[in-house]
């Protein structure tokens, strides 16, 4: 991740290393480690409960458990991975391939110790926080294919997603890669996340086809109370995941936090009013949409912009995403199930691109590096999110086509489409009927 404050790069060399380069030598700060410890928490309950129960509410009721098993499953998968490459792979000099991916000095977490420091905190902990980073990002992408997906091809397509993917899209944005020395102003992921993951969702639904009965029946959210509750702890968790990148207690992570507090309630604000003109009703998913769309848009912009810019990049994503869901989704003619790429990734493309607008000191942020003024910052940014799309595009495609290659297909029979993939895959069913 990339930590700036007011034009001045802040510990770039030791984030890029993963091992903290003071003059007098490291010293852990027990506030700040006890501050990274709690954001830590909460971008777990981000993802177990929080986007499990999110997409559980959002599928039918035969489908349940498998949304909440794959975001169970896939998260856990995904952590064991990250621990046993993954991190060595994002955060160490890769020598003659440093611009495009690290070393394996820290293969199998080989020299990651009690007493090893990232900075003012035990590098454990930076490995923990940066493991549920790595956990939450490629699940998120079950969202496009929900409910038609065999369970295998799922874990197949995120193992591979995650190592030819994620890893190198990690490591080239904050482990000191060639996008990190472009300097784009993207503090805490919004092409590594949110873009990355919205274009991988345009892809799987390309792939895998609609669902059965799609424009023809009723594919609504069967339960909307479950909704709520997990894209509330969603939101909570993204306090967290958004305050733990300065890795720091201090005033600038209270910055960042106000920041993605501000714009979720913007764009929940600014999506109900949306649907409430044009539908005649607010509804709950629109509001819990709308409070996505502004975290994610404010991702990569919390540590430039100021609170009052902030309220507007969430006021001004939220009716933007409701087009991309209502109108040009149906142009796509793709089965994107829960708007992966509606929110995710055109949240995340509008908050690259307003990210330096909003940065301007004029309108209270926190300026740019060095001598650059706007219109540098604006082709570095995007620059950074032409190559996430076209690298996303095509990682995503290929690990796609492994899953299938590997697993005799991405999709379910229609037998087990029709009776719903609790039972079919898993042998249980969310809810029982009393006699």
């Amino acid at each position: 991740m990339q930590f700036w404050r007011k034009g001045a790069v802040a510990t770039l060399a030791s984030l890029a290393t993963g091992v903290a380069q003071a003059a007098d030598g490291p010293v852990l700060n027990s506030g700040d480690t006890a501050f990274v410890v709690v954001c830590s928490l909460v971008v777990l309950l981000m993802t177990l409960p929080g986007l499990a129960l999110f997409y559980g509410g959002l599928a039918r009721s035969k489908n349940v458990l498998s949304l909440l098993m794959q975001i169970f499953a896939g998260a856990s998968l995904m952590s064991i991975l990250f621990a046993l490459y993954g991190y060595t792979l994002t955060f160490t000099d890769g020598g003659s391939l440093q611009s495009f991916i690290g070393g394996w000095d820290k293969l199998f977490l080989k020299g990651v110790a009690t007493d090893s420091l990232t900075g003012t905190i035990p590098e454990l902990l930076y490995f923990l926080f940066m493991l549920l980073f790595a956990a939450i990002t490629p699940v998120i992408i079950a969202g496009s294919f929900a409910e038609r997906m065999k369970f295998s091809a799922v874990l197949v397509f995120l193992a591979v997603w995650l190592t030819i993917n994620y890893i190198p899209m990690a490591h080239m944005a904050w482990g000191g890669g060639w996008v990190f020395q472009l300097g784009p102003q993207d503090f805490a992921g919004g092409n590594v996340v949110h873009v990355n993951v919205g274009i991988a969702a345009l892809v799987g639904a390309y792939l895998i086809g609609r669902r059965r009965g799609y424009g023809t029946s009723a594919l609504t959210p069967h339960n909307m109370t479950m909704t709520m509750t997990g894209g509330s702890l969603l939101w909570v968790g993204w306090l967290g995941f958004c305050g733990g990148c300065a890795l720091a207690a201090n005033g600038f992570a209270m910055l960042v936090i106000v920041n993605t507090m501000l714009a979720s309630c913007a764009g929940a604000l600014a999506w109900m009013l949306v649907e409430w003109k044009h539908r005649g009703k607010p509804s709950m998913l629109g509001a819990i949409s709308g409070a996505i769309a502004g975290l994610v848009a404010i991702t990569p912009a919390c540590g430039y912009v100021g609170p009052m810019g902030a309220m507007l990049l969430g006021a001004v994503v939220a009716p933007i995403c409701v087009w991309a869901v209502e109108k040009l989704k149906p142009i796509l003619g793709l089965d994107d199930a829960f708007d992966v790429f509606g929110v995710h990734g055109v949240g995340g493309i509008v908050g690259g691109l307003l990210t330096p607008v909003f940065a301007m000191t004029a309108l209270g942020g926190q300026g740019f590096l060095a001598d650059r003024g706007l219109l540098d910052q604006l082709q570095i940014n995007g620059v950074a999110l032409v190559f996430s799309i076209m690298f996303s595009a095509v990682t995503s495609w290929v690990a796609f086509k492994i899953a299938a290659a590997l697993c005799g297909g991405l999709r379910v029979e229609e037998e087990a489409e029709v009776d719903g993939l609790d039972l079919s895959a898993h042998g249980e069913v969310g809810y029982r009927h009393s006699n």
